[in-house]
C-alpha cells in the first residue's frame, strides 16, 4: 500500500510516498527505511521502486523528493545542495519517528547513487539511523572535483562565482544537465555511465516530468565543497552494507566507503551489473533487495 505524505524540513513541506507492508496493522510496530534518490532523481523512480519492494518484505519505507526538487518545497528550484540533502535525510527520520506504527529504535537508510553518499554522510552523526545501506553509491563531491588539476577546479569555481554575481544582478539562471539530454549528444566517446543515464532518465524507461535533467550551475561550489567520507572512520559505527555492480564505473566509491569504515560492514557485488542497471533491471534489483532485506532484518 502506498500513500502520499508530507513532512517538515524546518519551514519547507517535503513530499514523500510512504509504502506500507501488505496486511498493514496500524496497531503494530514496524521497522522503517528511508530511501534516498540519486542526484536529479525523484521519488517516483528508483528510490520508490526500492521502497516499494522493501515494504513488500515487511518494512515501512519512505521515498521522498529532495528539498528544492520534485514536489518538495524550496527555492531556488533545482538546487543540488549536499548539506541540504543530508538534512533532508535527518528530517525524513524525524517524520518516521512521529508515526505510531514505526519502531523508533528500528530505522535504517538506503541511498542510491548520490543518495548513497548522502546517507553515508548523514549516518555518522545521526544516531537514530541504526543501519545504513547503499546501492551504486557515489560521493558526489568527489565526482564533481574529478581527477583534474587544482587549477582546473579553481577555474570552475571562478565561473560559478561570476554566475552568482550575474544572477543576483538580474541575469537568468544557468543550468547544467545530469545526463545527455538527447540521443544526438551521445557518440562513441560518451562514457557508459552517461549513455545509461540518458536511457534511464530521458526515455520512457524511467522519464518523469518532475525529473527534468537540470540543476543550477551555482550548485557546483556546494558540490565541490562536499565530502561524504569526512566522519566515516571515527563516527560511522552502525552496520553498513554497500551494494554495487561488478561492471559499475562508480564501484570505487563503494570500495572507498568500505575501506574507511571501522564499523561492521559488507561490500556486496552484483555480478554483471553496471551502475544504472542497479536502478531498475529486475534480475539485479531482486538480488539487491534480497540482500537489503537480510541486512536490515539483522541490523535494525
Amino acid at each position: 500500500m502506498q500513500k502520499s505524505v508530507t513532512f517538515k524540513n524546518n519551514i519547507l513541506n517535503m513530499a514523500g510516498n510512504l509504502y506500507l507492508p501488505e496486511g498493514f496493522d496500524e496497531n503494530k510496530k514496524y521497522p522503517a527505511i528511508v530511501s534516498v534518490h540519486p542526484g536529479g532523481g525523484v521519488k517516483e523512480q528508483t528510490a520508490g521502486l526500492y521502497a516499494q519492494k522493501l515494504s513488500d518484505n515487511g518494512f515501512v519505507a519512505l521515498a521522498f523528493d529532495a528539498s528544492c526538487q520534485g514536489e518538495s518545497e524550496g527555492e531556488p528550484r533545482l538546487l543540488e545542495d549536499p548539506n541540504a540533502r543530508v538534512e533532508d535525510v535527518r528530517c525524513a527520520v524525524d517524520y518516521l519517528t512521529t508515526l505510531p506504527y514505526v519502531d523508533q529504535e528500528k530505522i535504517g537508510t538506503l541511498g542510491i547513487c548520490a543518495g548513497g553518499g548522502y546517507v553515508v554522510a548523514a549516518a555518522p552523526t545521526e544516531r537514530r539511523i541504526k543501519a545504513v545501506a547503499t546501492v551504486s553509491a557515489v560521493d558526489i563531491g568527489a565526482m564533481f572535483r574529478g581527477e583534474g588539476s587544482i587549477e582546473t577546479q579553481l577555474q570552475t569555481l571562478e565561473a560559478v562565482a561570476k554566475q552568482r554575481t550575474a544572477e543576483v544582478n538580474g541575469a537568468e539562471a544557468h543550468f547544467l544537465t545530469y545526463a545527455p539530454d538527447t540521443l544526438e549528444e551521445i557518440d562513441e566517446n560518451t562514457p557508459v555511465l552517461m549513455r545509461e543515464a540518458y536511457d534511464y532518465y530521458r526515455t520512457p524507461r524511467a522519464q518523469h516530468p518532475n525529473s527534468p535533467n537540470r540543476f543550477l550551475f551555482k550548485s557546483v561550489d556546494k558540490l565541490m565543497a562536499f565530502s561524504a567520507t569526512t566522519q566515516i572512520s571515527d563516527y560511522l559505527t552502525q552496520p553498513m552494507l554497500l551494494i554495487a555492480g561488478t561492471e559499475a564505473d562508480t564501484r570505487g566509491y563503494s570500495e572507498q566507503f568500505y575501506e574507511l569504515s571501522n564499523g561492521p560492514k559488507e561490500l556486496f557485488w552484483v555480478k554483471g551489473a553496471t551502475h544504472i542497471a542497479m536502478y531498475d533491471i529486475p534480475e539485479y534489483v531482486d538480488q539487491s533487495v534480497n540482500k537489503l532485506t537480510e541486512f536490515f532484518r539483522e541490523n535494525i
